[in-house]
């Protein structure tokens, strides 16, 4: 049991360090979490306080380079996910995809975490392109804060079971199974990551040069944005979508809190209208 002791002030400014620099918002209520996170990387580190972990967060320190900053990041925000979450969704994009028959595409996963979202979706451009029911032109972006899922998502190796959602006959297209010391590990295949890169973004600043996308994910990231902070960063990932482009976000997450204008297509998914 840790003995740091998270006070008000050491509590104020984390949350507002979290939220002015990459939007982030904690509630009073998420006080402990953010004590249970953190206190054992402050105890790892040999500090001896929450105080002497921010200054080490909010003015570089020895890192300089804002790595610990990263790895608070990481600490106080869930990385959850698994291939084709929410099948519904991919289930609609296949439909709309199979009606239009797009000969490029392009696609951004603008939460990418570790990246299994991205490589599900490239499993289903990959069939469907060799199908013969889309172009073979098409590519997906993964983004993310954090450098270390990035990293990961990179690598394209997983614990077999966040692939239980992925059917028989796409596991022995795209992915190698792990043996021996990797046992209960797989791999995405070389000829799947390369229709996939990933880079560093953060939804809170501008973002120039990225689009316009055919589709794109927002899902599951809204939850820890205030909802001021919501709508500016929906409004911004949406200016990178195409008129008639489909935008997908959690389907718990209710209502897009946006003033761009959406046609609602299903729970989550909606269809960017206008010119």
């Amino acid at each position: 049991m840790s003995s740091l002791q998270l006070d008000d002030r050491a509590f104020g400014r984390i949350t507002a360090l979290m939220h002015s620099t990459i939007g982030l918002s904690f509630s009073d209520n998420k006080r402990p979490l953010i004590s249970s996170r953190l206190a054992p990387r402050i105890q790892r580190l040999g500090l001896n306080s929450f105080d002497d972990y921010l200054a080490l967060i909010e003015g570089g320190g020895p890192e300089g380079d804002g790595g610990e900053f990263q790895v608070a990041v990481d600490l106080l925000t869930t990385n959850e996910t698994y291939f084709f979450r929410e099948p519904a969704h991919y289930e609609l994009l296949e439909k709309a995809l199979a009606r239009e028959r797009p000969q490029r595409l392009s696609v951004w996963s603008a939460a990418s975490s570790f990246g299994d979202e991205a490589y599900s979706t490239a499993m289903l451009l990959a069939d469907m392109a060799q199908q013969g029911r889309i172009g073979k032109d098409w590519s997906i972006l993964g983004t993310d804060i954090s450098d270390r899922v990035l990293s990961s998502a990179a690598q394209g190796i997983y614990p077999a079971e966040r692939l239980r959602g992925v059917s028989p006959e796409r596991l022995k297209r795209y992915c190698l199974r792990g043996d021996g010391e990797s046992e209960g590990l797989v791999q995405i295949q070389d000829k799947l990551r390369e229709q996939v890169r990933f880079g560093q973004l953060n939804l809170c600043a501008p973002i120039e040069g990225l689009g316009p996308f055919d589709v794109i994910f927002l899902r599951n990231v809204l939850i820890y944005f205030d909802p001021p902070t919501k709508r500016a960063v929906v409004d911004r990932v949406l200016s990178q979508l195409r008129p008639g482009g489909l935008f997908f976000i959690g389907t718990a997450e209710g209502r897009v809190p946006c003033d761009t204008p959406l046609t609602v297509l299903a729970p989550g998914a909606f269809r960017k209208t206008g010119a």
